[in-house]
């Protein structure tokens, strides 16, 4: 029941992270529409086109100062993370996740006020997307703290894949609930969403349980079979068809009294040195480009390419959410089947290359051809992403080398994410910067991006395969041996 209820809140608590994250994407072509398709201006019957825009929105440089707010708060997200984590391994876990929603909804409506007070400066939509972009940093590290206390590392990928939903159905809810108030008062787009993050933060600090401990339950087993100590680079899980055992039942013993006595908080160098740390956050960072640039910029993609109206797009965009929860729980599943997360990353980003490059040039012949292609990019650049942040992280928070500190799973999530955060902060930038060249640019820039992510994994690729080559060789000597043995007892 504990289990059960810790994946339910978590799962509700980062929804409403990402619910809260996405009307800005939403309310930026209301922000800077076509004012001529409304006919004359009102006020002085002169046909200009930006009469009815926002200021300070209004100019010919609106492209530029979205990108402005979009990096205002993936910036300020990718510097408070990497002291997130540190924070989140040494204070409760419960307070800080319920105290950052908290603070989340309170900047969330901050910004949808700006429309009820008439605001029109942009520095105050700056400052508020920056402070908005700290606090939403307590949120991934925790969430997956109390998910990998809970849950050890069988089938993890399918689990955590499923879980990892939440972001997707986030983007979803965030988006039709933008939806609903976008044209007639966008405020109100922003207000709602604050209301319910702030709403779960108050729940998660009533109902969250941190640790199995803490209600008399039994802690998970984080390694369940490794390989020899002589090779401590192992990345992967090897619970699945392809694993190796070789792990005594007197290491487990002995894992299980180390686990015992109190650990101390890892370093952040320590963090580092994890084998495959480094490989999988560099990854991360194109991958998250790649993500969060559809997340800011696929509705105003659609409006201009499409021609549909600001709620048509960002309701048709939210196929491309849909596609990353069946990419999240494929990912997952087929990593934990063939113990390879690095390999099952490598895949997909090969495949959602020329899949971008489909969708940008015959993705708007129709709608049912835009339906299928959101839907299966959505699924190939989500999948890579959604199991680096959840069943990757967890395995590198718990890996064998840290000998049964569970201190480091917060650090390493955080360290993680901040990097792919990076990536985050400059996707939507470069796309702000590159879309008045054309779209044709943006979707080179994001191909590009995904072929480096698939080429920072090559060498986690190859000790994986090497692995897989190995345990092969060894069942068919096992198979040889055996058939000799029957041949001789005739």
């Amino acid at each position: 029941r504990y289990r059960g209820l810790t994946l339910v809140l978590t799962f509700l608590s980062y929804t409403s992270y990402h619910l809260s994250r996405k009307p800005i994407s939403i309310v930026k072509s209301q922000l800077h529409p076509n004012c001529s398709a409304l006919g004359p201006n009102p006020h002085n019957n002169s046909n200009s086109s930006t009469w009815c825009s926002w200021a300070p929105f209004d100019g010919g440089n609106y492209n530029e100062l979205f990108g402005a707010l979009d990096n205002a708060f993936l910036v300020a997200y990718a510097i408070g993370m990497f002291i997130s984590g540190i924070f989140g391994e040494r204070l409760p876990l419960r307070y800080y996740l319920s105290g950052g929603m908290v603070l989340s909804g309170l900047f969330t409506a901050l910004f949808g006020l700006g429309y009820f007070w008439n605001i029109h400066v942009l520095w105050y939509f700056i400052v508020i997307q920056v402070c908005n972009g700290l606090v939403q940093t307590t949120g991934w590290p925790s969430v997956v703290t109390c998910v990998g206390n809970w849950f050890g590392k069988g089938k993890r990928g399918l689990i955590m894949g499923v879980w990892n939903s939440h972001t997707s159905v986030g983007n979803i809810l965030g988006s039709l609930i933008a939806g609903v108030w976008v044209s007639s008062s966008w405020g109100l787009s922003f207000i709602v969403p604050g209301i319910i993050i702030a709403a779960m933060g108050i729940i998660c600090f009533f109902f969250l349980v941190e640790y199995p401990e803490d209600v008399g339950c039994s802690p998970p087993l984080h390694h369940v079979m490794t390989t020899s100590e002589k090779d401590p680079e192992v990345v992967t899980p090897n619970d699945g068809p392809l694993s190796i055992s070789g792990q005594s039942n007197s290491h487990h013993s002995n894992s299980s009294k180390e686990s015992a006595e109190e650990p101390e908080a890892i370093s952040f160098l320590g963090a580092l040195r994890i084998p495959g740390v480094v490989e999988f956050s560099l990854c991360l960072l194109f991958a998250k480009l790649v993500s969060y640039t559809f997340l800011y910029w696929l509705p105003l993609y659609i409006v201009n390419i499409a021609h549909f109206s600001a709620k048509e797009a960002g309701d048709l965009s939210t196929l491309f959410d849909a596609g990353g929860i069946f990419g999240g729980i494929f990912a997952g599943l087929i990593s934990d089947y063939t113990s390879g997360r690095a390999t099952t990353c490598c895949v997909m980003l090969v495949i959602a290359a020329p899949m971008l490059f489909l969708y940008n040039h015959v993705g708007q012949n129709g709608i049912g051809t835009s339906t299928a292609m959101l839907v299966v990019c959505g699924a190939l650049v989500n999948g890579p992403y959604a199991l680096i942040t959840t069943a990757v992280s967890a395995d590198l928070g718990t890996h064998e080398s840290l000998k049964g500190n569970a201190k480091a799973l917060s650090t390493v999530t955080a360290i993680i994410d901040g990097t792919g955060s990076v990536g985050a902060a400059l996707g939507p930038l470069l796309a702000g910067l590159i879309s008045p060249t054309g779209w044709n640019n943006v979707f080179y820039m994001l191909i590009a991006a995904d072929v480096l992510a698939c080429l920072l994994l090559t060498r986690v690729v190859v000790k994986e395969v090497r692995g897989w080559c190995g345990y092969m060789a060894r069942k068919r000597g096992s198979s040889v041996q055996l058939t000799e043995s029957v041949l001789d007892g005739r």
